[in-house]
């Protein structure tokens, strides 16, 4: 769980024993903090992943049931990110840097992309002539990815209506649609996302890029990838980095 780095940074992802037990989707557990020591000195950091699983559409459901995200996946995807972090760093990194970085990198690109998909959802309802369920959409607290909606509304609405739906989505919404196709699993038992740290990744980009190919061969891979590059490097300088 501890790993050393050049500079001599180290690092543990634990259960902060000495506050109070949160509800994790139904389950107390610690909540876990990151401790990082560098140049002699000691820091802690509270885990955003471990925050952001809080969100109730991030919770494994069964059968009709409700568990809580493997805790164990979720100490693997912290100690992941610190490491990523730390090495990009060899030779500046100091406590504020790596908390830029870390503030930055453990967004979830799916979720980044949710509230635009959902003002798109209302507008499209409003449109169609659907006024009191575009509003519902808009203002309810759903427990879930809107992506599960959609694959709800497969089933529920008129084949043609929700063939317009996922066409004028390319046009007027982020790319919140062909993301969570990319990264929906049949059997989920992790959190469903996709890490900004992973967005970096050159191989993870060329899959979604073929993804998009195969299963939107009328859309373009690159004009998708290049909004959220342009979205991205908003929210970049806005941290700072």
């Amino acid at each position: 769980m501890a790993s050393d780095k050049t500079y001599q940074v180290t690092y543990k992802v634990f259960g902060n024993e000495k506050i109070k037990n949160v509800s994790f989707h139904g389950k107390l557990v610690a909540p876990l903090y990151i401790q990082l020591i560098f140049d002699r000195r000691n820091t802690v950091y509270k885990c955003n992943l471990f925050d952001l699983y809080l969100k109730p559409k991030y919770g494994i459901r069964v059968a009709g049931e409700l568990f809580p995200p493997p805790l164990a996946e979720v100490i693997r995807r912290e100690e992941k990110l610190v490491e990523f972090i730390i090495d990009r760093h060899p030779d500046d990194f100091s406590f504020d840097l790596f908390k830029k970085e870390y503030d930055y990198y453990s967004r979830d690109l799916l979720d980044e992309m949710e509230p635009g998909f959902q003002r798109y959802l209302h507008t499209f309802f409003q449109d169609e002539g659907m006024p009191a369920f575009a509003d519902a959409l808009n203002t309810a607290s759903i427990p879930a990815h809107l992506g599960d909606l959609v694959m709800d509304f497969k089933r529920s609405l008129k084949p043609d209506l929700y063939a317009r739906l996922i066409e004028n989505s390319f046009s007027y919404s982020p790319p919140y649609l062909p993301l969570f196709r990319f990264i929906d699993k049949p059997q989920r038992n992790v959190p469903l996302g996709l890490l900004l740290m992973d967005w970096e990744n050159g191989d993870v980009r060329k899959e979604f890029a073929d993804f998009i190919l195969k299963y939107f061969p009328t859309e373009s891979s690159v004009t998708i990838i290049d909004f959220i590059d342009k979205y991205l490097a908003l929210v970049k300088r806005a941290a700072g980095i």
